[in-house]
């Protein structure tokens, strides 16, 4: 009986009680030495493929652990450090490596963006005129240690270079040939040191695959892996995608490799195989459990859909594999003891798809029968999660006869929200969360484990406020915020207080750098329960004159940044939380509250990665977002906010939202997306970000004075707000206070200078 081979593509590097996040702030903190913090984290790594080797994965990817950022590995392993960081920085490896990410006070970090249409972000690598030169072979240390400390012979796993050129910035399309020989030898390189440590199987992950290839693309693949091939005929190399199925199929799966890795849970992976066939003298990695969702599948399906597969491909040629990284989903459910078992029976985090890929690998080999028992497993728990009380009231046509429409035209409503608000030439403003301390983290964590009563943590939040509305107004911001203080996450509190979600104990997924999220898990439908937000910017609003912003995330963020039911569909929960958010909408609107900001940072993450889908999910996205809006009076201010994406694509949607004023990131994409307003007309009011929260450093006022007047070369002072380019949560205190008082500074000064060139003209 020819054996089935199980794999996996990535392990979720941030420990089952976070322990690598805790080493990191600790380190950057000054807390733990650098060696410290590498020993620290060395022990998350080697837990986690303790664990795959426990539950029998027989290809255990090594090399996919990372200290920030997979892209910045690949980045720095081939000497991609801008030269900013190479003069600034006169320390360890690891200080330069920390540096792109994060920034000095010298030199602004590396821009950031979405890892596709995922919520991990990459910092984008800047290809700039120094030659690459590998550094270091990171795969190799990774596999000798599994080897040298576990016995583990692993699978190392590298950025593919495609992928790796395609996603960074500082080159022009016609000179792609030209990086592809530049870092072609440098990949050789990797590989053959890899070959000559005895390794048997490589994963060169290409997600960029599952985009529209050019023809220019194409060639450069076909030439990349025929000289890998050349190179080391005796490795077994995986070409692997991921996210959705290939459009150039043919072309993709007969690259010479010996395995081609494809995703058989989004896209049409199965209607191609079946269409086109696949090449006999490879292997398929069969991606069929999903490395996105959070819920249990149904085995007997999935086994069925892998006997499907071995129609067209033998047995023996078939790896099966989760659809893409486990780093997309938490550690374990083992840790969430305080979970309905009738939900908790349905979940699967990495540990449990591990389990699932095992399973599955055996029943392929052995055949169904050999199971039986783990199928029906499976099988009883959605069934019961189907059936039970949860999921019996499915919520018919959630929006009804709402309107999506606001009463006048935003030229007409403006005029009256300004009249009503008063607000200066270059209105301040920040997004809406401010500094969380240690000590607003302690006291929240006091008060969930019983040790506070509420009464006490509402008095101790009060405070909080009362103490930032004072720096605030202080600092000379005209409009306010209340600071999210009760907030663990923008969508995580949010799913505290709609019927229909719930939230982990211990559910965290990577974002970008340490900070890492827990996602809320929507088992049932979205309804509105009672006032979430209200209290709070109530209270903010009686302490001062200036106005004060409500401050809510959107129902397309909401969706995306949770995991989401998956036996109905993705749109209906949509309408469900759009509509559950009109109702907190109007009561902060009766409860006095004249500006209200309804957060959308991940909707064009959402977007689909075929162009063919597009007009479906934005469509969809604008009419959630104007559902849950347009019930306001016209002198309310809708606000939205969106960061780090790629805006050109969606900016006739942005514009179609009809929010009256938007604030987008534009400092660490460096000021590019100033270009977008340049070609586009922008007709209503737009803060680009004018300062990188996501980097400790303090940006100078003569800084965000030159970021201004870049944008205001090309979008009317009339039109445009002075904010940072995202929330301040993360950010110490001490640093917010600076960069905010520079940034009133500048704006001041600023404001002064357009309203004499006015008056002058």
């Amino acid at each position: 009986m020819a054996k089935v081979i199980s794999s996996n593509l990535g392990y979720p590097r941030i420990g089952k009680q976070r322990e690598w996040k805790k080493a990191l702030d600790k380190f950057w903190n000054g807390k733990i030495s650098e060696k410290d913090l590498l020993e620290e984290t060395k022990t998350v790594r080697l837990e986690g493929l303790r664990k795959q080797k426990e539950k029998e994965i027989d290809l255990i990817p090594v090399g996919d652990f990372t200290l920030y950022d997979h892209v910045l590995d690949t980045a720095v392993m081939f000497g991609v450090i801008p030269e900013r960081f190479q003069t600034d920085c006169t320390g360890t490896s690891l200080e330069t490596y920390f540096s792109i990410a994060r920034g000095t006070q010298n030199a602004v970090a590396s821009e950031m963006t979405k890892w596709f249409n995922t919520n991990y972000h990459y910092i984008v690598p800047e290809f700039n005129e120094s030659k690459p030169s590998l550094k270091e072979n990171r795969p190799l240390d990774f596999y000798n240690e599994a080897k040298e400390e576990l016995g583990i012979e692993g699978k190392p796993v590298l950025l593919g270079p495609i992928t790796f050129i395609k996603l960074g910035k500082g080159y022009e399309e016609v000179e792609f040939p030209t990086l592809v020989e530049e870092f072609l030898p440098l990949y050789i390189d990797v590989l053959t040191e890899l070959k000559e440590a005895g390794v048997k199987w490589i994963q060169i992950d290409e997600p960029i695959f599952s985009t529209a290839l050019t023809k220019e693309d194409i060639v450069q693949a076909e030439y990349v892996y025929e000289s890998f091939a050349k190179v080391i005929p005796e490795v077994n190399i995986i070409i692997q995608t991921y996210f959705e199925s290939v459009d150039s199929y043919e072309k993709i799966v007969n690259l010479p490799a010996a395995a081609i890795g494809l995703d058989f849970v989004h896209g049409n992976s199965l209607e191609q195989l079946n269409k086109h066939g696949f090449p006999k003298d490879k292997k398929l990695a069969a991606g069929i459990i999903d490395g996105r969702n959070v819920w249990r599948q149904d085995l007997n399906h999935q086994i069925d859909l892998l006997e499907s597969i071995a129609e067209i491909v033998d047995k023996e040629n078939i790896i099966v594999q989760p659809s893409c990284s486990l780093i997309h989903v938490p550690v374990t459910t083992e840790s969430e003891k305080a979970l309905d078992l009738v939900i908790k029976e349905a979940l699967s985090f990495a540990d449990e798809k591990l389990d699932e890929i095992s399973i599955l690998a055996r029943g392929l080999e052995r055949g169904k029968e050999s199971v039986l028992l783990e199928i029906r497993e499976s099988t009883n728990a959605i069934e019961v999660l189907n059936h039970s009380d949860y999921r019996q009231q499915i919520v018919k046509n959630p929006a009804g006869s709402l309107s999506t429409e606001r009463e006048l035209v935003f030229k007409e409503r403006i005029a009256l929200q300004k009249e009503r608000l008063q607000l200066p030439l270059l209105p301040t403003t920040t997004i809406g969360s401010l500094p969380q301390t240690a000590e607003v983290r302690r006291e929240r964590l006091k008060w969930r484990k019983g040790e506070i009563t509420d009464q006490a943590y509402e008095e101790y939040i009060k405070n909080e406020i009362k103490k930032w509305i004072d720096i605030q107004e202080e600092i000379g911001l005209d409009v306010l915020v209340h600071g999210e203080f009760e907030r663990t996450d923008m969508v995580e509190y949010f799913g505290e207080k709609l019927n229909g979600f719930l939230v982990t104990q211990f559910g965290w997924v990577q974002s970008y750098g340490s900070r890492c999220v827990r996602p809320p898990i929507i088992f049932g439908d979205v309804t509105f329960d009672r006032p979430m937000t209200v209290k709070e910017s109530v209270y903010a609003q009686s302490l001062t004159q200036k106005k004060v912003k409500g401050m809510l995330t959107g129902p397309v963020t909401i969706l995306n940044w949770s995991f989401v039911r998956d036996d109905i569909s993705r749109f209906d929960v949509l309408d469900q939380i759009a509509v559950a958010l009109r109702f907190e909408i109007e009561e902060l609107e009766k409860n006095g509250i004249k500006i209200i900001q309804v957060d959308e940072p991940a909707l064009r993450e959402g977007l689909p990665l075929k162009s063919e889908n597009w007009d479906q999910y934005l469509n969809r996205a604008v009419h959630a977002f104007k559902l849950a809006t347009a019930s306001v009076q016209n002198s309310t201010q809708i606000h939205t906010h969106m960061c780090y994406s790629d805006f050109q694509d969606i900016f006739e949607t942005i514009s179609a939202l009809d929010a009256d004023v938007i604030s987008i990131e534009n400092s660490r994409s460096h000021g590019e997306l100033i270009s977008t307003f340049k070609e586009n007309t922008y007709d209503k009011e737009i803060g680009l970000g004018v300062y990188d929260i996501h980097s400790p450093r303090v940006p100078t006022k003569e800084e965000i004075k030159a970021n201004v007047n870049r944008a205001l070369q090309i979008i009317p002072s009339s039109q445009f707000w002075i904010n940072p380019d995202c929330g301040l949560k993360t950010r110490q205190e001490t640093e917010t206070i600076a960069a905010l008082q520079n940034m009133t500074e500048a704006a001041k000064e600023l404001r002064k200078a357009q309203l004499a060139d006015v008056h002058t003209n």
